[in-house]
């Protein structure tokens, strides 16, 4: 699927239509907001949340060019940062709004990202936050636990690794 085309999630709770478009310049603040929002919860398990660092960390880093918008029935329903790296890509800022999550829109937009590196033939590495309900996610679409710390699990997916249940 290329960017801007419109998918259809297979689990019947997610929204209908999502289209991944470019993200712009624009975006950065709904992104950073999105991003405080969303690892809130981890963070503070963790005892690492800040109010300011949280949205900053993602201004800093955020590189429009690599980023898509998750965009569900006609509104901003999230993100992801697909980044080139030396032996592969990095997946990050992988974010969806609360209200999504756990409807299926998540794994339909991870099948489509992962189906696009597969065609390259290389690896696809993101870190994940200790603790975090993503890491089951990723677990389900082939990722593999890499290395962790105190903080992050570090995770990496080989080119077609089957996704549990496929």
């Amino acid at each position: 699927m290329q960017l801007g085309q419109v998918a259809r999630a297979i689990v019947s709770d997610a929204p209908a239509e999502w289209v991944l478009r470019p993200a712009e310049p624009a975006d950065v603040e709904a992104i950073a907001e999105l991003r405080a929002t969303v690892m809130r919860p981890d963070l503070e398990r963790l005892g690492r949340f800040d109010e300011h660092r949280v949205r900053q960390r993602l201004r800093d880093s955020f590189s429009p060019q690599h980023t898509s918008v998750v965009v569900a029935e006609g509104a901003f329903a999230g993100c992801v940062t697909v980044r080139p790296a030396e032996d592969g890509r990095w997946l990050e800022h992988f974010y969806l709004a609360p209200g999504l999550q756990g409807r299926g829109l998540g794994s339909a937009v991870l099948r489509t990202l992962l189906k696009q590196i597969d065609a390259d033939h290389v690896l696809v590495r993101l870190n994940v936050l200790r603790g975090s309900a993503a890491r089951r996610l990723y677990e389900r679409h082939g990722f593999t636990v890499e290395a962790q710390d105190p903080i992050d699990v570090y995770m990496v997916r080989r080119p077609g690794a089957a996704a549990l249940g496929t």
